[in-house]
């Protein structure tokens, strides 16, 4: 703001918190809005879908969170069975509770090295992360224009 922007967009994982700390900080200071760029919901799947990843049920340290390593760092990546399988009915406590409490090594998720090849790994790990940005972005520059507006002018559109 000291800076003279106006319009943030803060991306970050879709923390629960996320929703509340936008709304307060677009309270507190009139002169700006922040918006996430969580409009287009599907962005998840069409990358899941892309990357051949159907079925993935995981949210940290399993399989995508190896493909994306793999994409982005190989060298630092030790390719060896990791998570386990979590139950469904355990994400009702996973934001309130240690994941050392649901897991049993902090793997939401589980990989088996032995069913994928590194170039495999790296590719799935692109093609979403690809995918999931290009789709994320769509229509992101026009929200928070029209957001912009909406706050600041009523909703009347200034050019």
């Amino acid at each position: 703001m000291r800076q003279g922007f106006k319009k943030f967009v803060l991306c970050h994982g879709g923390s629960y918190w996320e929703g509340a700390f936008i709304k307060y900080i677009n309270y507190k200071y009139s002169e700006i809005i922040v918006i996430h760029p969580h409009h287009n919901h599907d962005a998840w799947f069409v990358a899941i879908q892309a990357a051949e990843l159907e079925g993935l049920d995981e949210m940290h340290g399993g399989l995508l969170s190896v493909c994306t390593a793999m994409w982005l760092c190989p060298d630092k990546v030790k390719l060896e069975p990791m998570g386990s399988q979590i139950p469904s009915d355990y994400k009702k406590y996973a934001d309130f509770m240690g994941w050392d409490k649901l897991t049993t090594d902090g793997c939401w998720g589980i990989f088996h090295p032995e069913l994928y090849t590194t170039d495999e790994l790296a590719h799935k790990g692109k093609t979403f992360w690809d995918t999931f940005i290009k789709r994320k972005t769509e229509g992101l520059k026009e929200l928070l224009e029209d957001a912009y507006n909406r706050k600041i002018y009523g909703g009347k559109e200034i050019r």
